[in-house]
């Protein structure tokens, strides 16, 4: 099994993920340049929710592509989610 067989979905959840890797990086900016507690914990926030909707949309991915029964889909969320 694979995450996605399609190159469409492949490239737009990479694209994700890159985002996801630039906000971290702008964090560790902020970090670095003792950027207020509050600003710091926004912008982790948002980190942490733009790699929940990467989560979501791969699972997303994996019923769309019936990779995974209604029973392994619903234990991957309660494992992971």
């Amino acid at each position: 099994m694979t995450v996605t067989n399609d190159e469409a979905r492949k490239k737009a959840l990479c694209a994700r993920l890159a985002r996801v890797e630039g906000q971290l990086r702008g964090l560790q900016k902020l970090i670095q340049a003792d950027t207020e507690p509050e600003k710091v914990a926004q912008q982790m926030a948002a980190a942490r929710k733009a790699l929940d909707k990467a989560f979501f949309a791969m699972v997303a991915t994996l019923i769309a592509e019936e990779q995974l029964g209604a029973d392994e889909v619903a234990e991957l969320l309660v494992r992971f989610a």
